[in-house]
């Protein structure tokens, strides 16, 4: 089951609303993604913290609807 990559995007956004989202097709079947996210959320904390709370904000929806997410976060300069 494919996921739009405006969903992903929404879904980010609603979490963390000073985000900057950028979402980028890996290949073209909806289900295999780059995000690239920045915000201020993310200060303070690990990658790891900062992917967990991404894929939080996806509401379980890895592994089902969104097979695969290679993320890129950070804070905002």
């Amino acid at each position: 089951m494919a996921m739009p990559a405006a969903e992903i995007e929404a879904l980010i956004k609603a979490a963390l609303p000073d985000a900057v989202v950028e979402i980028q097709a890996l290949v073209d079947d909806g289900d295999h993604y780059l995000a690239r996210v920045t915000s201020s959320a993310f200060a303070g904390m690990n990658r790891i913290q900062q992917h967990k709370l991404v894929y939080k904000a996806l509401g379980g929806r890895m592994g089902g609807e969104l097979h695969a997410l290679q993320l890129h976060t950070a804070v905002p300069n």
